[in-house]
Parts: structure tokens; C-alpha cells; sequence
């Protein structure tokens, strides 16, 4: 609509009837809002906004060409980690220019989070936990993990959205982002190490870990104490 405008079409019925998706709904409202005084100074204004715009957008779309050039000897990297829900291609870009592509430099995925900063702090003093602050890592990183947390999260059937809207409701959203974001990057570096596509594991699978792990520590803490249990799963109510 503002590019008709600056050519002089000031009608508002014409102008309204450019407008795309759901905001043809409010047509009345737009031929509303365009009715008015637009001067020669206005036009003038508005015609180098548009060219900042345009400017903005080949700039972007010329480092984008770049930076595929420059990635093109990690193409598969890239290829494995947007199998990774909310994992973008940009942000699989990010990924692999900031961690590589080779993890064998990593012994674990853990020391990959550590070195990200993407493992919560371990300050105790007389067996009390004073602090979970994180050290500071790599920025960059962390906001491609953050970005794709957000799309993760949004996803109603992966295992990835249901371990963040459970731990949302237990330590609140900035708690649960971060860590989701580092789940992604544990994700990514099993997935370079193999390497191998992401296995959707489903909703419940974060679930069926906590519970199969407690039920390890459990039997372990017995057995330590002298007995011997054999487990008998429960019959599955009718």
C-alpha cells in the first residue's frame, strides 16, 4: 500500500483493496485510516523508508548468499541438525560456525554444554546450594539455542515442547528455555558425532527417562543396604 502511495494513487478504496491475509478483515477500518492528507513531504519521507527497506533486505539476502558459500564444506552438518524440531537452517548455520562439525574434540555432550556455558552453576557452601547462575558463554550460541527453544516449544507433538511446557509449570519460563536450549545442543552434538538424523522419541519420553532412572537409583540404594528386589510391573488397569 505505501508503495502505490508514494506513486500517487490516493484513493482508499483502491489502497485497502492491496491489503493481504487477515488483515482484509478490517477493510472498513484500513479505507478509513487512508483517508487524509498525504503531502509531497510525506511521499518524500516515505519513498526513503522503502529504499532503507529494499537496501536492508539485498543486503540480507547477499550475506545469506555468502554465508552459504562459506558453509557449503559443512552442508551436511547443516542437513542434520534442522532435523532437530525448532532447529532452523539459520540456526543450524549458527550451530555448526560455532561449535564445528568435528566433536570428537568434546569427550561428552556435557563438556560441550560446559564449554558453551550452557550448564547451570554449582555454588554450595556448607552443603547448601547458594546459586544455578550460568557462566558466560558464547553469545551467539546462545541465542541461536534460545531461537530455537521458542520454535521447539511450540511444537505440541515432540518430546522437546513437552519437556519445556512441563518444566515451565515447575521453574517458570526462563528456567525452562535454557534447559531446553541446552537439550538442543547435547541433541546436536550426538547427532554430528554419529553421525545420524534426529529420532522424534515422543511427548512422554522425557517422562519414561525420569521414571526409569529413578527406578535404577532406587534399586541401587537397596541394594546397598542388603536386599535383593525383583520387580513386578502392576497389571495395566482395564
Amino acid at each position: 500500500m505505501l508503495a502505490p502511495l508514494v506513486a500517487g494513487t490516493s484513493d482508499p478504496a483502491l489502497l485497502a483493496e492491496l491489503a493481504r491475509g487477515r488483515l482484509r478483515k478490517k477493510l472498513p477500518a484500513l479505507r478509513q485510516a487512508l483517508t487524509g492528507r498525504f503531502s509531497p513531504h510525506h511521499r518524500f519521507l516515505v519513498s526513503r523508508l522503502l529504499a532503507d527497506i529494499d537496501y536492508c533486505e539485498e543486503a540480507g539476502a547477499e550475506l545469506s548468499r555468502r554465508i552459504e558459500e562459506l558453509l557449503a564444506p559443512f552442508a551436511a552438518a547443516v542437513e542434520l541438525l534442522i532435523t532437530i524440531p525448532g532447529v532452523q537452517r539459520r540456526t543450524a548455520q549458527v550451530l555448526v560456525a560455532e561449535i564445528g562439525a568435528d566433536m570428537t574434540r568434546f569427550p561428552s555432550a556435557a563438556h560441550l554444554s560446559s564449554w558453551a556455558g550452557m550448564c547451570p552453576g554449582n555454588h554450595e557452601s556448607a552443603g547448601k546450594r547458594r546459586s544455578g547462575k550460568t557462566r558466560r558463554g558464547n553469545r551467539w550460541l546462545r541465542t541461536a539455542l534460545v531461537e530455537a527453544r521458542g520454535a521447539a516449544g511450540r511444537a505440541k507433538r515432540t518430546a522437546l515442547g513437552a519437556r519445556y511446557r512441563r518444566l515451565r509449570a515447575h521453574v517458570g519460563h526462563r528456567r525452562a528455555v535454557f534447559a531446553v536450549g541446552r537439550q538442543v545442543l547435547e541433541i546436536a552434538y550426538q547427532l554430528l558425532r554419529e553421525p545420524t538424523t534426529y529420532r522424534e522419541l515422543g511427548t512422554d519420553y522425557f517422562d519414561r527417562y525420569r521414571a526409569e532412572r529413578l527406578k535404577r537409583g532406587s534399586l541401587a540404594q537397596l541394594q546397598r543396604l542388603g536386599y535383593q528386589v525383583a520387580l513386578t510391573p502392576l497389571p495395566t488397569p482395564a
